[in-house]
């Protein structure tokens, strides 16, 4: 399967089975005839077949990243260093508000401490991303807290408490949120994602009636859009916005406001241990940093029932 795997990772790069052929000596029937073995071998399709094209979709582009870690695994037999570096390698899923800032942070701060080790991040949903750790495929992962309990065999740290905002552009006047929302288009935070539910179910439950104009998860974006005075948004404050772009200003939304919840999730009943904890310590350590830059303090966050590093749910 090492040359099959090979020629896939070839393909993929390459983009068709012709050019990949070129690259490596094979002809396009040859390259075709591993990849049908491959997926037959594995008990699934690796691409998307588009006249000439070989696109990977979803199952192959996972694929990919483990065929490229197997194959370099494969060239350092024979090293006495590939068993340890093998042994050493984290997984760590990751939204994309996570890995802006605080986790790049963390992850510096853990391979200082531990030069032997590696790690991998993964990018995804909350939902996805939960998902995976439950199945054991990453080791832990940095999500929205869900709208439900979670499973027995699942930890939940919790590292942040970010409170929902109305970002208006600067140029619209007023503060009343309600009125705002009622007459002006709405930027709508992607409702598959947990923030995106927790946004949807705010309005439902204030009778507040919004003029979708653009739905999306990414959060930048959210903010951009508002900057550009495409309509108005609810959107968490989170590390990266501690500062609202000049083009916008946040409304509170007072007794109203509702908190988004950042977590780390993990398997197990227990702390992590070795490597996986040191990492949690760090990360933890990262968004608790952050908390006292910004001003606030411990006792606050228990006024607003924030639970603790460690807390199980």
């Amino acid at each position: 399967m090492i040359r099959e795997l090979k020629t896939f990772i070839a393909v993929a790069r390459e983009g068709t089975f012709a050019a990949a052929g070129q690259k490596i000596g094979l002809t396009q029937a040859a390259v075709s005839a591993q990849m049908q073995r491959l997926e037959t071998e594995l008990g699934f399709v690796l691409f998307d077949r588009t006249g000439r094209s070989a696109r990977l979709n979803a199952m192959g582009q996972e694929t990919l990243a483990q065929a490229t870690e197997l194959i370099g695994l494969y060239g350092q037999l024979g090293s006495h260093h590939a068993a340890s570096r093998a042994a050493e390698v984290l997984h760590i899923g990751a939204i994309a508000s996570a890995q802006r800032l605080l986790l790049a942070e963390a992850l510096a701060a853990f391979h200082r401490q531990a030069p032997g080790c590696r790690t991998r991040v993964l990018p995804g949903v909350s939902m996805e991303l939960l998902n995976r750790v439950d199945a054991g495929d990453i080791d832990m992962a940095v999500i929205i807290r869900p709208p439900f309990a979670l499973q027995s065999d699942l930890r939940w740290t919790t590292l942040a408490h970010e409170p929902f905002r109305l970002l208006v552009p600067r140029r619209v006047e007023g503060d009343d949120w309600a009125a705002l929302l009622s007459r002006h288009p709405f930027v709508r935070y992607d409702r598959s994602s947990f923030g995106g539910r927790q946004v949807d179910r705010f309005l439902r439950a204030a009778h507040v009636a919004v003029q979708d104009i653009c739905e999306l998860d990414e959060l930048d974006a959210i903010v951009a859009l508002v900057a550009k005075g495409v309509g108005m948004a609810l959107v968490p404050q989170t590390a990266t916005h501690r500062r609202w772009p000049a083009s916008v200003r946040a409304i509170d939304l007072g007794r109203h406001t509702f908190y988004r919840d950042i977590g780390l999730v993990n398997r197990g009943s227990r702390p992590l241990t070795g490597p996986a904890g040191l990492l949690q310590k760090q990360i933890c350590a990262a968004y608790e940093f952050r908390d006292t830059a910004a001003g606030t303090s411990a006792e606050g966050k228990r006024r607003k029932g924030r639970p603790g590093p460690g807390t199980r749910t």
